[in-house]
């Protein structure tokens, strides 16, 4: 049996550039089509976005009308939420868009059966083929440059910086520039914003060995040369921007000797960071030798495949490294052929962005966490505006919306009262919490924003019930609303998770502090989930509040993932109540996002057949194009990463969860993965850890860096055996070996 694949690979170019291939280096992505006669690489950058308005856009000013909204919702009036605003229409955040594509035009010939396109995951190195001809492109990872470079004996062809892209505006200013130079030329492309001091430009230096190389503008014609290497960046400016300072850098990135190839120099630079992070982890399910080399578009085809699961697990975490750096991945990753991307193409923080990240810490991923952590710290700036001018409180309030550049709250409207949503803090500094755990040590930043999240909560949770707690008026459960009432309402079950994590975290972080005793007291006066009618898990713990329950959010479960506030285990009462919940759960509009969420919360919930038929409405609703990127919807509708990233984190869980003081083995396993080998998982207690598994058994490796004491359990119940629980000590740098009966 060979392992499972580390790439994937097409016998046709991209048709359309949703099946484009793809590199990154969390700040620029690249889209490679890989075809011979218009070789044409699709140019991103995190940075790019449109102004629209947002970005002078503030939050509203409606703290002093907050009381008078708090008494209205308590009294009952359930509309009363509706006319909290200050009257504005529903402003999106800038939209994210592609810069322009490299295109390098040639006359045209048959593609012949020889061809052949793959992407190495190992490397983020896409390579096309055709008899004599080779193209290959990356980003650097070392030195943020995208790397093309095309060898063919007499290669002649034009090269040219190509913006109009579809749904590129017919009003942008665009310059163009072409100069020659010692090593062939440097072309430009200058495109402003209409009605904006904001402006990107692209600068490409061509290195051309051999041939001849002239002006034909917009770009250069390129004959009888026997290679083209191609150093290309994106800048987003505001003043005029030095094109010689930018040539000048990517000349720099040449070696200074003649003998040393520059293409290997720069791939063996960036290889090494690469590399090694996407080589941490991996997963192999035994799958059959054949269907492991098939094209990505074929193993598409066949959603039950073991094979499918292992590349989409490979795939997964290479996209995700490559989408995170400058920022996490977007709803898009890194990623757009188009300039109008769905939903502005930004980061949605109350559900996708967690999915998308939420294998970081298990997954030995964490330049991805670091990418989470820039967005938060470098926006609380604005989430301290947003505490101020809506709640008139310290503290932080997060956004439900962002492009990345912003963090004020101003995406929301009647039917999206993204505005009222409180919890937005806690969930996204969980991320930064899991990391410290996996790692072992605090970072500051994160204790710092903690901090400020108890401080919001103790100016905002000021009214009580007729029992003397806590109420969270106005509460919001993204993006759902009570059968019998509005949007906005009253102790929506995600707020009370969050309030009472993030008090009890902001305590921990700070112990030994006047304020840890305040911000613990704080957090024991929140009140409990309520259990429904239906013996569900309630979405508001209002009395009287009715559950929707046709939603692909799964807001109300964030007690069971991603926190540990309800488990089997410790909580089995509102577990139960929670798998009812689960059971009860539609799937409303078919999103991948909520297929998955809810493939998370059953993991947690030992539920493996509900894990599995999750992953079902995912593979075999067709949402995965050939680049093994994926689509919001089904039958590849609308361009979206949250699939591709969020499928690592679903497998890891149905086979692996920790705590800071539990692990769980093969808690939640479908019938339909039999036997396999999951490498180089962290978990939160220190430890990286092996698992092996087959229908007569399994063996763990656990290696870790820490000496404490854990409880281990192998089943979400207890039970006897090997299902119960039972105590495991750990030794700092001694291996420990667990042997388990069959499962």
């Amino acid at each position: 049996m060979s392992g499972p694949a580390h790439g994937t690979w097409e016998p046709a170019p991209a048709a359309r550039w949703e099946d484009a291939f793809l590199s990154g280096n969390g700040r620029h992505g690249i889209m490679v089509f890989g075809d011979p006669n218009v070789d044409r690489v699709v140019v991103n950058h995190h940075s790019l976005l449109r102004p629209n308005g947002g970005e002078h856009a503030r939050p509203p000013a409606l703290a002093d009308e907050l009381p008078l909204l708090q008494d209205r919702l308590l009294a009952g009036e359930v509309t009363a939420a509706e006319t909290f605003t200050d009257g504005r229409e529903l402003q999106w955040v800038q939209p994210f868009h592609p810069a322009f594509q490299i295109r390098l035009s040639r006359s045209a010939t048959e593609v012949q059966a020889d061809y052949r396109r793959e992407v190495d995951f190992t490397t983020g190195v896409c390579t096309a083929v055709r008899g004599a001809w080779q193209s290959e492109a990356f980003v650097s990872r070392a030195d943020d440059v995208i790397v093309h470079r095309v060898t063919e004996p007499g290669l002649t062809t034009e090269v040219t910086l190509d913006h109009q892209l579809p749904g590129a505006p017919g009003n942008l200013a665009v310059g163009h520039g072409t100069v020659l130079t010692p090593e062939g030329a440097l072309l430009t492309l200058r495109v402003r914003y209409p009605g904006s001091d904001r402006a990107y430009t692209g600068v490409t230096l061509a290195v051309v060995t051999g041939g001849r190389t002239r002006t034909s503008l917009p770009g250069i014609r390129i004959e009888n040369a026997g290679a083209l290497l191609l150093l290309t960046r994106v800048r987003r400016h505001t003043d005029e921007l030095d094109v010689l300072a930018e040539a000048r850098e990517l000349g720099a990135l040449l070696p200074e000797d003649a003998d040393q190839d520059p293409y290997t120099v720069l791939l063996a630079r960036h290889r090494a960071l690469h590399r090694p992070a996407y080589l941490r982890a991996g997963l192999d399910l035994d799958a059959d030798d054949t269907e492991r080399a098939l094209p990505g578009s074929e193993l598409v085809r066949r959603p039950k495949s073991a094979a499918l699961l292992e590349r989409l697990f490979a795939a997964g975490r290479y996209h995700l490294l490559s989408a995170s750096g400058m920022l996490p991945p977007r709803l898009t990753g890194l990623w757009t052929g188009d300039w109008n991307t769905a939903w502005s193409g930004a980061f949605t923080t109350d559900a996708n962005l967690n999915l998308q990240t939420s294998s970081a810490a298990a997954a030995a991923l964490p330049e991805v966490t670091e990418a989470h952590a820039a967005l938060v710290h470098g926006q609380v700036d604005h989430w301290r505006d947003n505490a101020r001018a809506i709640f008139g409180a310290r503290g932080v309030v997060a956004p439900a919306h962002t492009d990345g550049e912003s963090g004020h709250v101003y995406h929301f409207s009647r039917e999206y009262p993204l505005h009222l949503w409180t919890a937005g803090a806690d969930w996204l500094l969980k991320p930064l919490v899991d990391h410290d755990e996996t790692w072992g040590e605090r970072d500051p930043r994160t204790a710092a924003v903690l901090a400020e999240v108890a401080l919001f909560y103790e100016d905002f949770l000021t009214r009580t019930d007729e029992d003397g707690r806590l109420v969270v008026v106005p509460s919001y459960s993204p993006e759902n609303r009570p059968a019998n009432a509005s949007w906005g309402s009253v102790n929506a079950a995600m707020d009370l998770s969050a309030a009472r994590h993030a008090l009890r975290t902001a305590a921990r972080y700070h112990h030994g502090t006047p304020e840890a005793d305040r911000w613990r007291t704080l957090a024991d006066r929140i009140p409990p989930h309520r259990i429904n009618g239906d013996g569900a898990l309630a979405e508001w713990a209002r009395t009287g509040l009715e559950d929707s329950y046709d939603h692909r959010h799964l807001s109300h479960l964030y007690g069971v993932w991603p926190l540990d506030e309800i488990t089997p285990y410790d909580t089995p009462g509102l577990a139960a109540a929670a798998q009812r919940a689960l059971e009860l759960r539609g799937a409303e509009n078919d999103s991948a996002h909520g297929h998955l969420h809810h493939a998370l919360i059953a993991a947690r919930l030992g539920d493996g057949e509900r894990v599995a038929g999750a992953l079902d409405q995912v593979l075999g609703g067709d949402f995965f194009h050939a680049s093994l990127m994926s689509a919001h919807y089904p039958r590849r509708d609308v361009y979206n990463a949250d699939a591709a990233h969020t499928l690592p984190a679903v497998l890891i869980e149905m086979l692996v969860q920790s705590t800071p003081d539990r692990l769980v083995l093969l808690p939640a396993v479908p019938r339909t993965c039999p036997r396999g080998r999951l490498t180089g998982i962290r978990t939160r207690f220190g430890a990286r850890l092996d698992l092996s598994w087959g229908p007569d058994g399994a063996t763990a490796v656990l290696m870790p860096t820490r000496t404490l004491r854990i409880e281990l359990r192998t089943s979400p119940g207890d039970g006897d055996g090997d299902r119960a629980a039972r105590p495991l000590d750990l030794v700092a740098g001694e291996d420990h070996v667990l042997s388990l009966g069959a499962w």
